[in-house]
């Protein structure tokens, strides 16, 4: 008995993560990074962003799902355009979310978001998994791929792109430049690594 008590206390918690799928990249890395092998992830779709109405019913979902086999329960979204309705389901499960209203925020910087967006709200912002799925979950997604004279309509009041990097990879920088050239936007990229993703994944490993 004295044997398993011992084994017990030092057993790790277990953390259950529902994420956008976007970051599965970055968690997976952070994970091995940081020890994470009491962390039971479930990534789900990217897409969702298209249709953020929906994000708050498939984050209950997984959560339901995890909550019964962990001890704490962290979800990798911020607001992400849900407008407010993801934090009922947060509470619900007494989960911890990523501070702010978008990836964008959290890899920048709360702050230094705030700062920048307000220098030239005009942005339009990508991060690594967005600059290698643009094609997909932007240019196509909004019909440009067929309708090239949308362009104006979806970013006529937009001067600039920025990509928020976090890796330095020369395919990635070229398909960032592609992309704004595609848009018509100049472009300007910013290194930002995990940005608040670390420290947020850090308190449970």
């Amino acid at each position: 008995m004295l044997n398993q008590n011992a084994k017990a206390k030092h057993e790790k918690f277990s953390v259950g993560i529902v994420s956008c799928g976007a970051l599965a990249r970055e968690i997976l890395h952070l994970q091995k990074q940081l020890g994470g092998d009491h962390w039971q992830l479930k990534f789900l779709p990217a897409a969702l962003h298209n249709r953020p109405i929906d994000i708050p019913a498939a984050v209950d979902e997984a959560l339901a799902e995890l909550a019964p086999q962990c001890d704490q329960l962290l979800v990798g979204y911020a607001d992400c355009g849900t407008a407010g309705k993801l934090d009922p389901v947060i509470e619900k499960y007494g989960a911890t979310r990523l501070e702010g209203a978008h990836c964008y925020a959290f890899f920048l910087g709360l702050d230094e978001f705030d700062v920048v967006h307000d220098l030239e709200p005009g942005t339009f912002y990508l991060t690594d998994y967005l600059v290698r799925q643009f094609d997909t979950l932007v240019f196509k997604s909004l019909g440009l791929d067929r309708h090239p004279e949308l362009r104006d309509a979806y970013f006529g009041n937009y001067t600039r792109l920025m990509y928020l990097r976090q890796s330095n990879d020369a395919k990635l920088n070229e398909k960032a430049l592609h992309a704004a050239m595609r848009l018509g936007l100049r472009l300007e990229i910013r290194d930002t690594g995990y940005g608040e993703l670390e420290p947020f994944l850090n308190k449970v490993s």
